[in-house]
């Protein structure tokens, strides 16, 4: 076209095709940007399935937890009746609840999926800000309450133990010193 002297069709042509690749290229990310959003919305449907199944997987430990707790307090409460009664005639009894003293829940996930996601970068997928707000309330109250727990563990060891050892035979559950379980200390 050049040698012929079509300079205007030439350049006419020329721009066309720039035009055509330019809409090739702005077309092929738009695609992608496409492709990659609906990526993203998958792995934030697939991080909100997992965090609804960790926190059911939570609620049902805590449940039994709570379960378990409330069966021991009932026979402490139980325990305490006797001392306050001085009902010497319960001392077999007495004596197996105390030994239930050294047990403790111990709440322990399984997985921690909103460390995962914090850790892996990909908190940025979440768009609800009140799931994440409440994820980290959550997990403050994860740790206050394994917290709580390694004090009581701490209480467990350095105060109930060595008492019921000094008051109860463990190999036959039998009172060492009977007097002992009967006092405000105990």
């Amino acid at each position: 076209m050049l040698i012929n002297g079509n300079l205007k069709k030439y350049l006419f042509y020329a721009i066309g095709e720039i035009l055509l690749i330019m809409i090739g290229v702005l077309l092929a990310f738009q695609v992608s940007n496409w492709n990659e959003k609906r990526k993203n919305k998958k792995a934030e449907i697939l991080f909100y399935q997992n965090i609804k199944r960790q926190l059911n997987e939570d609620m049902g430990i805590i449940s039994r937890n709570i379960d378990y707790n409330n069966r021991y307090l009932g026979q402490f409460d139980y325990a305490d009746q006797i001392i306050e009664a001085n009902d010497q005639s319960k001392m077999d009894t007495l004596v197996k609840i105390s030994v239930n003293l050294i047990r403790y829940s111990d709440f322990h996930r399984a997985s921690n999926i909103y460390e995962t996601i914090v850790n892996s970068g990909q908190i940025k997928l979440l768009h609800n800000h009140r799931i994440i707000e409440g994820l980290q309330r959550l997990e403050e109250t994860y740790v206050y309450i394994n917290k709580m727990e390694g004090i009581h563990l701490d209480v467990i060891k350095l105060i109930v133990l060595p008492y019921l050892v000094k008051s109860i035979k463990f190999s036959s559950r039998k009172a060492e010193r009977p007097g002992e379980l009967y006092t405000f200390e105990f």
